[in-house]
């Protein structure tokens, strides 16, 4: 099924109702919640999916697992999803939290072919087939730690979500105390209360977060400049540290390349 509201067709008979959808560039998905559980693939660009307990950064070819009745927005960049929705009893091993998966070939190609189905695919012919493989496959997938948590108290959660839309190397433990009337010892353990990380750490990794959709457009060491490194190298260790890859795995062009015509981050 393409371009088809998930509502008209959530009643079908189905454990997987596979939906392919194609967003305009910048397109938010505002705040809702589906009755399944969520594989969301984007095939192209980059997503950035909200909950209230945090926000995951979905590279290009990653996918995203979200559980059902989880309350999310999606901000899409350049992206054409393929997504499964599925009834939560077909996956009692489904992730209580969202968590961002690789998406192997095979997968890829299943995905692709499944989006071409209706809803009332056959179960028992070739279609019902690559429904289960699809559920095969996903359980075997390996999280990736595109993921920073949301602190639960309102004035700290804002805080977070203004910096996540906007990183300023400028900021300060003590810029954000002062933002809530805190002494920066005070604000600083009650956010380590929270979170579990001091701010600084926080920040520090909500800006190689934030560099992921960057590099759609930009050179790694444009990102490095924007996010305030040093240098590239030092950006590059940064990111491959925190991701377990580096970040010219991202990258329009390469490290050094100039910006194009028009060129802004």
């Amino acid at each position: 099924m393409k371009n088809v509201p998930l509502d008209s067709v959530d009643h079908v008979d189905r454990a997987v109702l596979p939906i392919g959808t194609d967003y305009p560039p910048g397109h938010l998905l505002d705040w809702h919640e589906h009755r399944r559980a969520q594989f969301l693939y984007g095939a192209t660009g980059v997503m950035v999916v909200d909950t209230d307990e945090g926000t995951w950064t979905v590279p290009p070819e990653r996918a995203v697992l979200i559980p059902a009745a989880t309350r999310h927005r999606v901000r899409m960049l350049g992206v054409s999803t393929r997504s499964l929705y599925i009834e939560p009893d077909a996956v009692p091993w489904w992730p209580a939290t969202c968590t961002v998966v690789d998406v192997p070939p095979l997968l890829r190609e299943l995905l692709s072919a499944a989006v071409g189905f209706e809803a009332h695919y056959s179960l028992s012919g070739w279609e019902g087939h690559i429904a289960a493989l699809l559920l095969h496959e996903i359980a075997a997938r390996t999280p990736l730690p595109f993921h920073v948590a949301i602190p639960a108290t309102a004035e700290l959660a804002a805080l977070c979500r203004e910096y996540l839309a906007a990183p300023d190397v400028g900021v300060t433990n003590a810029t954000w105390a002062a933002r809530t009337a805190m002494s920066e010892r005070s604000f600083t353990r009650r956010f380590r209360s929270e979170i579990g990380d001091s701010p600084a750490v926080w920040r520090a990794r909500a800006r190689l977060l934030a560099a992921v959709p960057l590099l759609r457009t930009a050179s790694v060491s444009e990102v490095a400049g924007h996010l305030g490194y040093a240098s590239p190298a030092a950006f590059t260790a940064a990111f491959t540290r925190a991701f377990g890859m580096p970040p010219s795995r991202f990258a329009a062009r390469s490290a050094g390349g100039g910006p194009g015509p028009g060129h802004r981050l």
